[in-house]
């Protein structure tokens, strides 16, 4: 492959692409096709082979970023003969700025557009989730679509505990560096419909899930917190987590933990009502990470790519590491080595915030892109973009951040203390003074985060 000399926009123009091919990738309405088709009185769900002949009413249930985009897709590839004669209906709770016309499904806006938290609405949409599902028999199907940010969409506190009181706890979880794993291990244990609960809820003869996970690795008792992954409770392990991140002295947790103490006291046996429960993965982040990686030979470039299985550790910990194999990539292709000069890595680094009152206004990406910003004196021949595959990056309206010289240059030129935003999780508006920020809108999925890094020879 010839090595090309590449400027400092088309760097830039280039990780955009490459950025966005990824994230196209994994867009249900190009995903469900690949796992949900009809042939005669055959409905093939990946593997999974059903007799339409034996199934008298089909539901459609689920919440997720990507919920209206999986419906739609859901609908199309079901096919209006399919979707009249099997009495298709159901509802799917999604963000206010998903919501869209679908043909037989209700999609119910759960949540306020940018905020990541369960809101009564939410509560309200669960119910009715829960209770279309016990009304199902063993002559029906019920296709649960899941897809991230599907707990903060699926509230269902548990008795004893108010709605108030558990956003409270998981914002303490969080502000504490809680990883998802750890925030999924109490919020299910603190849920009716989370950690198997829909499973247990439905009376379906069958229950299929089409899953798109936001979660390293995958475990499908982490995704959306796992609503029809059958398991038995683990309380002790909730309260674990709330000791290992000192908070069970904390008012935030004082009732989840009499809650938990007595499941611990009193444990009872829980098993699913549907006949047969399937759960199948129709994408992850790798999905993006491979398609990004064509898309960059596509443009030219020589790729390295890893998509991370587990928790990466902090926003600060994985720019450090980015930065320097960017800076490694850049000096060995100078020197004339043909080695890569791309890189793209998926993942989800977390963010340790500091107290309410000083915090300002960021997210996961705009902490990495802004730390890899401060830690890298010379980004010429460098561009590095860090964006959420959900259009969302914490509380705010970007989905991350793009940096490159022109960006360093401009931080220079304005003699911005970096290091103070960065210490006060203010990195957006830092980002926006030197047109850092990277803004793209919902996008309609979500598979953890991308990073793209492109390099010049010069």
């Amino acid at each position: 492959m010839t090595r090309m000399s590449r400027n400092v926009q088309q760097l830039r123009d280039d990780a955009k692409r490459i950025w966005w091919a990824g994230v196209q990738a994994v867009q249900p309405q190009r995903l469900i096709p690949e796992f949900v088709t009809v042939e005669g009185q055959t409905l093939w769900l990946g593997e999974h082979e059903i007799d339409l002949r034996t199934i008298d009413r089909i539901a459609v249930v689920g919440a997720g970023k990507a919920g209206a985009g999986m419906t739609l897709a859901l609908e199309a590839a079901l096919g209006d003969k399919l979707l009249d004669e099997k009495q298709v209906s159901g509802w799917v709770n999604v963000p206010s700025d998903c919501v869209e016309p679908a043909r037989r499904v209700r999609l119910h806006a759960a949540r306020e557009a940018g905020v990541n938290e369960p809101r009564p609405a939410g509560v309200a949409g669960t119910q009715e989730i829960l209770r279309l599902v016990d009304q199902l028999g063993p002559r029906d199907l019920c296709l649960f679509l899941i897809s991230g940010g599907g707990s903060a969409l699926l509230p269902a506190p548990i008795d004893g505990l108010s709605l108030q009181a558990k956003v409270a706890l998981t914002r303490e979880i969080s502000s504490r560096g809680g990883s998802i794993e750890q925030l999924n291990a109490v919020r299910r244990e603190l849920s009716t419909i989370k950690g198997g609960g829909l499973a247990r809820a439905c009376r379906a003869g069958q229950l299929v899930s089409l899953i798109l996970s936001d979660v390293l690795g995958d475990d499908l008792e982490v995704i959306a917190s796992g609503p029809t992954v059958t398991r038995q409770p683990t309380p002790q392990l909730a309260l674990q987590v709330l000791d290992d991140l000192h908070l069970t002295g904390h008012p935030a947790g004082k009732a989840a933990i009499a809650l938990l103490r007595h499941q611990v006291a009193g444990p009872t046996q829980q098993s699913a009502s549907a006949r047969q429960v399937y759960n199948l993965l129709i994408g992850n982040n790798a999905t993006a990470v491979d398609a990004a990686g064509i898309e960059a030979e596509r443009l030219g470039y020589s790729h390295a790519m890893i998509s991370a299985t587990q928790s990466e550790g902090t926003a600060e910990s994985v720019a450090a590491h980015l930065t320097e194999l960017a800076k490694s990539m850049r000096d060995r292709n100078v020197a004339g080595d043909r080695g890569p000069d791309c890189l793209i890595s998926g993942g989800e680094p977390t963010v340790q915030l500091t107290a309410e009152s000083s915090r300002g206004k960021g997210g996961r990406n705009q902490q990495l892109a802004l730390t890899a910003l401060a830690l890298l004196e010379d980004w010429r021949g460098l561009a590095l973009l860090s964006g959420g595959t959900d259009g969302e990056d914490g509380p705010t309206d970007a989905a991350g951040a793009l940096v490159d010289g022109t960006i360093a240059d401009v931080a220079k030129s304005l003699q911005i203390d970096i290091a103070d935003y960065l210490q006060r999780n203010d990195a957006y508006h830092c980002l926006e003074q030197i047109d850092g920020l990277w803004k793209t809108g919902p996008t309609g999925t979500n598979v953890c985060d991308l990073r793209v890094v492109t390099v010049s020879n010069e």
